[in-house]
């Protein structure tokens, strides 16, 4: 297998910017549901320009504190599972990986142990 072949195959979207909320990567899906908005030069574009003022507010706290940020939303017909998590390269904040992905309106929830 291709090195991080698994990345761009993912079924579900995945981006990933550093500390300064500069894009560095999207798998294919990502690619996918940001084609409208020319993903090619999203890459090394800061998330900034991406958002809305409380959005960006709330990207810069995220970076400013290292903190998560993990919601669900629905956008034309479809429930997603939005999960902002930072990343760390050697022990040090790199920034963030987002994943985006599709999910059933009404799913089990089982508690285990």
């Amino acid at each position: 297998m291709e090195k991080n072949a698994w990345f761009q195959s993912f079924p579900g979207a995945v981006t990933v910017c550093d500390q300064d909320g500069i894009i560095l990567e999207m798998n294919d899906k990502a690619i996918q549901a940001f084609a409208s908005d020319g993903v090619e030069k999203l890459i090394g574009t800061n998330l900034w320009g991406c958002h809305s003022e409380e959005s960006r507010k709330k990207l810069q706290a995220m970076i400013a504190n290292e903190q998560s940020n993990i919601y669900t939303i629905e956008k034309k017909g479809v429930k997603k599972l939005i999960y902002q998590v930072p990343w760390y390269a050697a022990g040090v904040f790199a920034g963030f990986v987002e994943l985006s992905l599709e999910i059933p309106f009404e799913m089990p929830h089982f508690v285990r142990g």
